[in-house]
């Protein structure tokens, strides 16, 4: 479909802005189909007549510049538009069904007006991307800071924060599967697994009972299990 429309449109836009000059301005353009010679003409194109279409063309291009008249805030180049909105009627012109008792002007506008509407979405989505490379700033000696330099930061900070969860969740599930109960609290409580809280082995001690050499034995086999399950294969 996109190589049939730029086939018509190098075909009659080149010969129509030759001979009409400045496209922007909708008086250049040949007065409308009446609405006789408009079913003529679309009967002569559905029976295969690219005489009729280029016609069909020709003829409502003041349609097409009438509309992109109201859009010409959104571009600085009025030829452009004429194309994209040009390139909506042919579309229009190859879908249209007499049938359904509507004129080509009316379902042709909107046609149009939607070729125009989706190009400036596009244009304003392209211009509204942000390079990764894009200079954002300077650091303090002055070098330039482009935008992919903080995202790779940022990047690699998240990176190791889920490595740590990762081994910490691995520690707790060693813990749980490894260690005795008694041990297990005894380093709960000595590096503050629970509440963030450490406690000297003196404290452990107070609260469990027992002495304080004892806890530091518990302290020291539990580390030594731990360290054997964790050491890489």
């Amino acid at each position: 479909m996109l190589h049939f429309l730029i086939t018509i449109l190098n075909e009659v836009l080149g010969s129509v802005f030759f001979h009409f000059g400045y496209v922007s301005n909708a008086n250049s353009f040949p007065q409308p189909l009446t609405a006789e010679e408009e079913q003529k003409y679309i009967k002569a194109y559905k029976e295969g007549s690219e005489d009729a279409r280029n016609t069909l063309i020709e003829r409502n291009l003041r349609l097409v510049a009438h509309i992109v008249k109201k859009y010409s805030s959104h571009s600085s180049d009025s030829d452009d538009m004429i194309s994209i909105g040009t390139i909506g009627l042919i579309k229009a012109i190859t879908t249209f069904d007499m049938s359904k008792g509507t004129r080509l002007a009316t379902y042709a506008a909107r046609c149009i007006e939607n070729e125009i509407l989706m190009q400036i979405r596009s244009t304003k989505k392209i211009q509204s991307e942000v390079s990764l490379h894009d200079p954002i700033g300077v650091d303090r000696e002055g070098n330039e800071i482009t935008l992919i330099d903080v995202i790779g930061n940022e990047t690699e900070s998240v990176i190791d924060e889920v490595e740590l969860k990762i081994q910490v969740k691995r520690l707790y599930n060693k813990m749980k599967s490894v260690l005795k109960k008694r041990e297990k609290t005894v380093l709960e409580l000595r590096y503050g697994l629970l509440n963030g809280t450490s406690k000297t082995q003196r404290e452990i001690a107070g609260m469990l009972g027992i002495s304080r050499s004892y806890v530091s034995r518990i302290e020291k086999k539990a580390i030594k299990k731990l360290s054997k399950e964790l050491e890489p294969d």
